[in-house]
């Protein structure tokens, strides 16, 4: 049995529940990947294209800062990635966290929260961020039957 890691991001509560739940189904340890600066509502307005997050997705360069890197990625073998799907891709900040890392050799598993779109290129546009490392495209808006499904997934 591998040593599961679940990581995530949430900007709104939602990516923080199911990561959660899966790191409890998973038997997993529990890392929340934090902005240096937290995002505001106004960050978050997708529909201003001046935002913050607006303008981090139109940048795909752009890698927000990380509050920390404290995250032991080398003990685990199994990593669960979950974050909002923005811009159908993982935030930047997801970049920012998986380049401050070694994941060679590492099986990373995406879960993502969407309000009606799914993973989009997210595998793709991730897996320049995390060389030798296997990305996996789990489940967006994960059921409780596919927690577990994802759970399994080592």
């Amino acid at each position: 049995m591998s040593k599961k890691l679940v990581a995530y991001f949430s900007a709104s509560g939602n990516t923080a529940a199911l990561a959660e739940k899966l790191a409890k189904a998973a038997g997993a340890d529990l890392y929340e990947i934090k902005p240096a600066v937290s995002y505001t509502r106004e960050d978050l307005n997708w529909q201003n294209k001046q935002s913050r997050s607006s303008v981090e997705m139109s940048d795909h360069s752009s890698r927000p800062a990380l509050a920390d890197t404290m995250a032991n990625v080398s003990a685990y073998d199994t990593i669960y990635i979950g974050f909002p799907v923005w811009w159908y891709i993982a935030p930047t900040i997801i970049n920012s966290f998986l380049e401050s890392y070694d994941f060679s050799g590492k099986k990373i598993i995406l879960f993502a929260t969407s309000g009606g779109s799914g993973f989009g290129k997210a595998v793709q546009n991730l897996t320049l961020s995390a060389p030798g490392a296997q990305i996996v495209e789990g489940k967006v808006n994960p059921s409780t039957k596919d927690i577990e499904l994802l759970a399994a997934m080592d």
